[in-house]
Parts: structure tokens; C-alpha cells; sequence
């Protein structure tokens, strides 16, 4: 397995490019499904689960391509993707391709809404959580659809289509919104999705299946109408940026100082998480290029912070701002409300001399002078990360193991931040 090698200390400055989203880009390409036209993608990243997903759309019949490297690009450029699903040849998601990644579980609504049927595998993923699929079963079943659980695969069946109904989500959730609404765009009359998620993934979704011919409103609020249609057409979208990717390098940028510009990047897709950081001393301006980030003399100041659904603070910055924290003046406290296993990474930053202490979904973090180097273990995507702002901070070497991690949610990490001064490089074998 790859290792990632630091050696903590320098400051970070010049320039990061954002990738697209790859929360956004994942429920793009299984919207292919919908349709018997290509689908074309732009800004789509080079991601582990990208190519894990290009193997199970390939398995139900869609075929994919890559538009090659344009002049001028260098390799950070977002790809540019085709997806057909001209015939659907094949209703099941097997479980040994749904097991590598949970969001391939959304393929079962648009299988149900266009084909009548589909067998879906349980899903896997990180393990932070239990994350039950409870939400989606309930909603397409309130669309008309039978499902059974058997030896672990979801049977959908609605041989006479989908019908249009009203969803009341009981929390709200980001997979079972995206999987909803792209199952309702097929659906006979009109569906209601309640306590709907608001994440700009879900936007960007939804204007997606707009220019596939969807007929939604109110996408981005809690309540979102689906009018059904007989029938999608291709279009062509570009993904947006990765608010994510986003806030973990200016956390990084915060962590060591310095002076970053990241490009493409929207700082109103991450208002609370920006916020968050000019509280705990960084220097936030928007540009005509993007978002600049500058950290220069001044320490850390300890910030309390909870997480929450969009827009509040995202869970999934939650381990980068804990490493964040561990070098910052005070103590803070930092709750997470989303997911009920999301500290694993506690125990790795330990290992760096961060000083936490957990009781239940609340970790206090008390801020130390310096973080020393050691070997350290990834455990899911964000932790892995945060794993990487702590070892740019921290005196010595850092080997951070199992990056594998990683390459599923960052876009040539070290090749950004060794641009920007870090230094860092990848260890093959």
C-alpha cells in the first residue's frame, strides 16, 4: 500500500486548484441511468470512487468514456466524461462492487424508476457509522415501489412505474434526497420530498436533471416538488466545486501559515466553515479567481464548533478542524451530531502529542505548542486528511499509512501542497 512522507514546519504559498466535487460528481454520473442519451460531465475529479463507479455503471450497461487532456491543461484540470445508458442490460449492483463505496447504493432509485426493477446490494464504505438505508427504502416504497430485504440486497419492484407522492423524510439525509428526487423525475404525477437536504450537491443535481428535462422546484430548501416526465434526454453539466476539498486546504493553509490562493474555488458553498476559521485567526478574501487564505504571525485561537446539515458546519471538516485545533491557543469543544463513530482519528492524532479527550460525541481539544512527527494510521477519508494538516505542523517526520483513503475523496493531494511548498511525497509499495 502507498504511505504519504512529511516533514512538518514550512509554511504553505501560492496556489491550489479545486477539483470538482466529488459528492456531487458521484449522484451526476448515476443520473446516467435515467436516460437512454449521453450524459456529459465536466470538472468531473480523477478520484479512487469515481473509477470504482465507472466499473459499477459499466455492470448495468452504460458506457462511459474520457475526453483526453487538452492543451494547455496540466493535469489538474477536471475530466471531462461521456456516460450512455442506451440499454440497461443488467438490474443488479452486486456486492462486491456496492461494498467499496456506500453512495453506489443510489443506483436502486433510478434502476426502480426507468426499468421496474432492481437488486442492490447493501452498501459498505467508510466506517464511521452505521448509516442505515431505512430513508430510502421507506421514500420509494411511498412511491409506489415493493421492496424486500433478501441475503443482503434490496429488491425494489414497481413494474407498473413509480407514482408521484409525498416523502417526509424522518432526518435529513443527502443520499436518500438525491436518490428520491432522481427516482420522482421518472415517477407518474407529482412528488413532495420534505425535510429535504440543502446541500449545494443537491442543487447541482437537480439542475443537472433539469437539463435532462426534470421538471423540480425547490432544490436547495427543505421542501422540494418533483413533477414527473415520461421520459430524460442527455445534457451536458459541469460539476461544481468541491467545498469540501476547499475548507481542508485552507484548514491547512490556517494550520501553517502562510498565503494560498484557491482557484475556482466558492466560498458560498462553505460560508460556516469560513466563518469558523476567521474566528480562529485566518485571513479569508474573495478574488476574481477564488478564495485566498492567509495565516501570517498570528496563532491559532481556540473556536468552539458543532457540527450540522447545510448550511451549518459540515461533518466532513470535522476531523481537519480538530487537527486545526490541536495547535491553537485554549481549549475548545467539538461536537458532532452527524454520524455517531466519526472520531477514529482522535487516536491518531494522539500519536502526534494532540491532547483530547472524548466524552460521548463531544471531543475537547486543548490546544499544545507543537505536534511531533510519528507513524500514524488512516482510518476513512476525512480522518486521513486531517492526519496530513497535523503532520504539516508537526516537528519531524509524519508516515501516514493506508492513504489508499485518500486517493477516494483528494485529487493529487501531495502534487498540490508540494506546489505550495509542503514537504511531502509519496511512498509507492
Amino acid at each position: 500500500m502507498d504511505r504519504i512522507r512529511l516533514r512538518g514546519g514550512a509554511p504553505l504559498e501560492g496556489t491550489i486548484p479545486i477539483s470538482g466535487a466529488k459528492n456531487a460528481a458521484l449522484p451526476l454520473m448515476i443520473a446516467s441511468l435515467l436516460t437512454d442519451e449521453t450524459l456529459t460531465l465536466e470538472n468531473v475529479p480523477r478520484l479512487r470512487d469515481v473509477q470504482q463507479l465507472f466499473h459499477i455503471l459499466s455492470n448495468h450497461g452504460v458506457d462511459w468514456s474520457v475526453e483526453g487532456k487538452r492543451a494547455g491543461q496540466d493535469g489538474m484540470s477536471g475530466q471531462t466524461i461521456h456516460l450512455c445508458a442506451r440499454a440497461i442490460v443488467d438490474t443488479t449492483a452486486p456486492y462486491e462492487l456496492v461494498s467499496t463505496m456506500r453512495a453506489s447504493f443510489w443506483v436502486i432509485g433510478p434502476l426502480v424508476a426507468r426499468m421496474g426493477v432492481a437488486r442492490v446490494s447493501l452498501p459498505g464504505g467508510c466506517a464511521i457509522g452505521t448509516r442505515p438505508v431505512d430513508f430510502f427504502i421507506q421514500g420509494l416504497q411511498q412511491l409506489g415501489a415493493e421492496i424486500e430485504i433478501d441475503q443482503g440486497y434490496a429488491i425494489a419492484k414497481a413494474p407498473n412505474g413509480l407514482k408521484g407522492g409525498r416523502v417526509d423524510l424522518p432526518r435529513v439525509s443527502v443520499g436518500a434526497t438525491h436518490t428520491l428526487m432522481m427516482a420522482a423525475s421518472l415517477a407518474k404525477g407529482e412528488t413532495l420530498i420534505t425535510n429535504a437536504a440543502r446541500e449545494p450537491e443537491i442543487t447541482d443535481l437537480a439542475a443537472c436533471l433539469t437539463a435532462m428535462g426534470a421538471k423540480i422546484e425547490g432544490a436547495g430548501t427543505p421542501e422540494i416538488v418533483i413533477q414527473g416526465v415520461d421520459r430524460l434526454s442527455g445534457a451536458r453539466h459541469r460539476v461544481l466545486p468541491d467545498r469540501i476539498e476547499t475548507g481542508t486546504y485552507a484548514m491547512a493553509v490556517a494550520m501553517t501559515g502562510g498565503d494560498v490562493t484557491l482557484d475556482h474555488a466558492r466560498a458560498d458553498l462553505l460560508s460556516a466553515p469560513l466563518s469558523i476559521l476567521e474566528e480562529a485567526g485566518a485571513e479569508i478574501t474573495n478574488t476574481n479567481r477564488g478564495i485566498r487564505v492567509r495565516r501570517n504571525g498570528a496563532g491559532i485561537r481556540a473556536v468552539d464548533v458543532t457540527t450540522e446539515p447545510f448550511p451549518g458546519f459540515p461533518t466532513d471538516l470535522q476531523a481537519q478542524f480538530m487537527a486545526l485545533m490541536t495547535r491553537a491557543r485554549g481549549t475548545c469543544r467539538i461536537t458532532e451530531t452527524i454520524f455517531e463513530n466519526r472520531f477514529m482519528h482522535v487516536q491518531e492524532l494522539a500519536r502526534l502529542g494532540a491532547k483530547i479527550h472524548l466524552d460521548g460525541q463531544v471531543a475537547t481539544v486543548e490546544g499544545v505548542d507543537q505536534l511531533r512527527g510519528a507513524p500514524v494510521m488512516a482510518t476513512d477519508l476525512r480522518a486521513s486528511v486531517s492526519l496530513v494538516i497535523a503532520g504539516l505542523a508537526a516537528e519531524g517526520e509524519t508516515m501516514i499509512n493506508r492513504v489508499y483513503h485518500l486517493d477516494r475523496g483528494f485529487e493529487r493531494l501531495e502534487d498540490k501542497l508540494g506546489r505550495c511548498g509542503a514537504d511531502i511525497e509519496r511512498i509507492s509499495g
